[in-house]
């Protein structure tokens, strides 16, 4: 499933325009990673968490050469399954 897949679904179960549908759409992907971006936690009940993962900066080595290399510091996805989501999925 791609993300107009999501728009058409949308697009049908409120019998709105396409361009309404992709609107909805796009606010709440852009809502769900600007919070991320912040480091902030989404909690959406019944599907997981997705949070922004604050991973300090670190000295890497170079796999060729050896060399230490300096990794910045970085927020990264991360996204933690409910447990209703992973009983579908698992068809319980």
């Amino acid at each position: 499933m791609k993300k107009a897949d999501i728009i058409d679904m949308v697009h049908t179960e409120l019998e709105g325009t396409k361009a309404q549908a992709d609107r909805v759409v796009n606010m709440i992907f852009d809502t769900i990673g600007d919070e991320m971006a912040k480091g902030s936690e989404v909690d959406i009940a019944g599907f997981g968490k997705m949070i922004g993962q604050h991973k300090p900066a670190r000295t890497a080595r170079n796999p060729k050469t050896g060399e230490p290399v300096q990794v910045a510091a970085k927020i990264a996805p991360k996204f933690k399954a409910s447990k209703t989501l992973k009983d579908k999925v698992a068809g319980k």
